[in-house]
């Protein structure tokens, strides 16, 4: 019996607050993450948006929307990707 373990890794990206959508946007279109975690200035934890293969339109609209919500509150915030 063979066990598939597949490899993560982490990225952070610092980004303005008028930055954070474009990047988020970018980071999707990528296709190979598997989460987003959006943290503010303090290193606290705003909100963590999990994406599964095969996400699209319809499901990403809401997401985006919230980030975009973010977005204004925040004038500098990370973003911790997790790729597959």
């Amino acid at each position: 019996m063979t066990v598939n373990k597949k490899k993560t890794s982490k990225e952070e990206y610092t980004v303005s607050g008028d930055k954070l959508l474009e990047k988020v946007r970018q980071l999707i279109k990528e296709g190979n993450v598997r989460s987003i975690v959006i943290k503010n200035k303090k290193g606290e934890q705003i909100v963590t948006f999990p994406l599964t293969i095969g996400v699209v339109g319809a499901v990403i609209a809401p997401v985006l929307a919230a980030v975009g919500a973010i977005a204004a509150l925040v004038s500098e915030c990370t973003i911790v990707v997790e790729r597959k």
